[in-house]
């Protein structure tokens, strides 16, 4: 896929997200390796469902812009990411409802938020760490993201959002979806009985993904 192309599925995929309500105003940022030297972000306090593929930010690996408008300020953090773990080649980060709203709770499992009880959430994510609280845009967020970026796709930043990572920027897109609707249904089982995945269900999915 080509530069333009990459622009352009960015630019369709996050007015999808926007029109689904997994975010809105100008909350939310993508990024998507171009290339080993480059990266495309979307720029700062634009809308997910108003993007334009022209405007789109091109980032060198340090953060200098090549082209188009002044990239997210949360963009340090991608970068973080990207350094860390080369299979990483794009990040979606939206403040989508329900998956804000599990970021709020206290007592989460820092190392994992949701208990695996469904299939699919161990397939797509695996766990879902949790970040502690700071402010956005904090230098705080890309040094931890960085520490946890080869130690899984998925991480919960505390009253605040999600971070999702995949091959592709259609993967990140799809692992985010699928986050979305566990913690959905997470809220919708509270005082349920709940069926978990055991140990030996999700070891033998984790072994399917190798």
């Amino acid at each position: 896929m080509n530069e333009l192309e990459q622009k352009i599925q960015m630019v369709n995929l996050a007015r999808s997200f926007y029109e689904r309500g997994y975010t809105v105003g100008g909350a939310g940022n993508l990024s998507v390796r171009l290339d080993d030297k480059r990266i495309l972000v979307t720029p700062t306090g634009s809308s997910l469902g108003r993007l334009e593929a022209e405007r789109l930010s091109v980032l060198d690996m340090q953060g200098n812009v090549l082209s188009g408008d002044k990239p997210s300020k949360e963009s340090v953090f991608h970068l973080a990411m990207y350094h860390k773990n080369p299979a990483c080649k794009a990040i979606v980060h939206l403040h989508s409802t329900y998956l804000t709203a599990l970021s709020c709770l206290e007592g989460l499992d820092a190392t994992n938020a949701m208990r695996a009880f469904t299939p699919y959430y161990v397939m797509r994510v695996g766990k879902l760490q949790v970040i502690p609280y700071y402010r956005p845009g904090s230098p705080e967020i890309a040094r931890e993201l960085s520490e946890r970026a080869l130690s899984g796709k998925a991480f919960l930043l505390a009253n605040h959002g999600i971070v999702v990572t995949g091959s592709d920027l259609l993967d990140a897109a799809d692992n985010t979806e699928e986050l979305e609707e566990t913690a959905k249904l997470y809220f919708i089982l509270q005082g349920q009985k709940v069926r978990y995945l055991t140990d030996s269900e999700v070891k033998d999915l984790e072994n399917r993904g190798k």
